[in-house]
């Protein structure tokens, strides 16, 4: 019989803080279930009929870090609102589409989104670790769009043939989904491109699981040539607590620059208060407010709308309480148009 001393067991079974703190267990374990969600947030179950019909077009999932920053038993709570499916995401809407912003009409190769000059966007991953309610890609056909390593390869070849092309997105889902081994290797072979000089990443992940942000992601951070520059995705201030700023500390000690977009949603962010909030707190935390985006007319989202006259009284009242480099710049995207459009 084979017996082990003490402390070789220690270092073959992990303890339980490492599984619960190991970020792909927690992507694992997210919440995927609309009456499991309400019943941890000690939510009446006549939210479970809206809660469903929602869950059935777009599925739920709601990681265990994030759900402890939704007060209990407030079917209401800025956070929840982004999470929870409801009755209206099935309406059918004037003007509401399922490609607001016509991304399949630049798609020249699998998981490329080409739009704008000097810049693509590869989609890093086909799956998110949190499902917002109002995400402009809830319909966006993924299975067509991840691509296999030899489909990369073709990829990287588009890239090399345009050398006008000087950023190279990441952004999915959410290419923080992907594994490090995967990323590692993508974000090399970007690197070896000459005329690439930059690398965004646009990813929810830092906010929702904060201990995504580990060794392996920070490695390979660090050893890109690229000048890196992640852009979160934060729409509250109650979404930011300590575990987030400390995400964001150990990616400035990187060397990456943090910049933040946010939606303007209905009954999460649209009062001049919380919008205020949410810069100060998003610079604390070392990130640079930089986008407040209209709503994408997605499909299943129109219950989010805020009306543009509305939008812009908003980002003037905060214009009167925030230093300029405080202030998010309030814009839509417009299909075929050259870049954003500020309101």
């Amino acid at each position: 019989m084979i017996t082990r001393s003490p402390d070789l067991l220690q270092s073959v079974i992990p303890t339980v803080t490492d599984e619960a703190r190991d970020w792909q267990t927690q992507l694992a374990k997210a919440i995927r279930d609309p009456r499991d969600l309400l019943a941890r947030l000690g939510l009446d179950e006549r939210w479970l009929p809206g809660a469903s019909q929602g869950h059935a077009l777009f599925e739920v999932r709601v990681p265990e870090a994030y759900l402890s920053r939704i007060r209990r038993g407030d079917p209401h709570d800025p956070l929840l609102r982004q999470v929870l499916p409801v009755t209206a995401e099935t309406d059918s809407v004037a003007g509401f589409v399922s490609d607001p912003l016509e991304e399949a009409e630049h798609t020249p190769r699998r998981g490329l989104i080409h739009k704008y000059h000097g810049r693509v966007l590869l989609i890093g991953s086909p799956t998110c670790a949190i499902n917002c309610r109002y995400c402009f890609r809830r319909h966006f056909p993924y299975a067509e769009n991840s691509p296999s390593r030899t489909q990369w390869e073709e990829t990287l070849g588009y890239l090399r043939r345009d050398p006008s092309i000087q950023e190279a997105i990441l952004s999915g889902g959410d290419p923080l989904a992907s594994n490090d081994k995967r990323l590692a290797w993508l974000v090399g072979r970007l690197g070896e491109i000459p005329h690439l000089r930059r690398l965004r990443i646009h990813t929810r992940l830092p906010v929702v699981i904060p201990d995504r942000i580990d060794n392996a992601l920070l490695a390979w951070l660090k050893d890109t040539r690229l000048q890196t520059v992640m852009v979160l995705h934060i729409n509250h201030p109650n979404e930011i607590d300590d575990a987030v700023i400390e995400a964001c500390k150990r990616l400035q000690n990187a060397g990456v620059t943090l910049l933040n977009q946010s939606v303007l949603l209905r009954g999460v962010n649209d009062e001049v208060a919380t919008l205020a909030e949410l810069s100060e707190r998003l610079f604390s935390a070392g990130v640079l407010p930089y986008y407040l985006h209209v709503l994408d007319p997605v499909a299943g989202a129109a219950h989010f709308d805020v009306p543009d006259a509305e939008a812009v009284a908003l980002i003037d009242a905060l214009r009167t309480r925030l230093a300029g480099f405080l202030l998010p710049r309030l814009v839509r995207e417009v299909p075929g148009e050259a870049s954003k459009s500020p309101l």
